[in-house]
């Protein structure tokens, strides 16, 4: 059972790196997986919390930042040194199908850490926004989830690596968001941010 699963996924692996494979998405992916390409949107968030919550906001980012070191200690630290699977860019078994594409570097595999930290981020931005803006569950699962599978594009991670990490991911950031939650409510009913005029009779 457990080698139809690794079978399995080295061939979805496969199917995305090799079958997958145009020019926009060698250009794309490995943008989508720097963190460099995403500062601009963590400055706004950081000065877009903090300018609106004051307070409130300031402990946000803090909670958001332990959401970060918690998903990238479990995953980097605690689990890869356990599991210690090989990377796909370093298997040997893939050295005549396998398309580099960045380079692949030492660390192993499962889960990805990528895929951890921003699920994690994600998840705790909708616990905390979910009630003012609608959308922002399916893009923040959109923007994570195009971050994992640009780890297997790329090929520095196997799709079950980045599932891994999302499930991971996703119950650090509703973990940490509910504990927010629950020690700063925000007891602002945003049914009521439009201002209406006063009827004069």
């Amino acid at each position: 059972m457990f080698d139809h699963l690794i079978q399995l996924d080295q061939e979805i692996f496969l199917m995305i790196n090799q079958g997958l494979s145009n020019p926009v998405f060698d250009w794309l992916m490995p943008h989508l997986r720097n963190p460099w390409t995403w500062a601009p949107l963590y400055l706004f968030i950081l000065i877009f919390t903090i300018k609106n919550y004051k307070k409130r906001g300031i402990i946000m980012m803090l909670f958001l930042l332990m959401t970060f070191g918690l998903a990238d200690s479990i995953s980097s630290t605690l689990i890869k040194p356990m599991v210690t699977r090989i990377r796909p860019c370093n298997e040997t078994v893939f050295k005549e199908v396998f398309s580099p594409r960045i380079r692949c570097g030492s660390g192993f595999s499962f889960p990805s850490s990528h895929a951890t930290n921003h699920f994690a981020l994600a998840m705790f931005l909708i616990m905390v926004f979910k009630k003012r803006w609608k959308h922002i569950t399916w893009l923040g699962l959109l923007w994570a989830t195009s971050i994992g599978f640009a780890q297997v594009y790329v090929g520095v991670h196997y799709p079950i690596d980045v599932l891994a990490g999302a499930i991971l991911g996703c119950f650090i950031g509703w973990l940490l968001g509910k504990t927010f939650n629950y020690f700063q409510p925000d007891n602002r009913d945003f049914s009521t941010d439009i201002i209406h005029e006063p009827i004069h009779h």
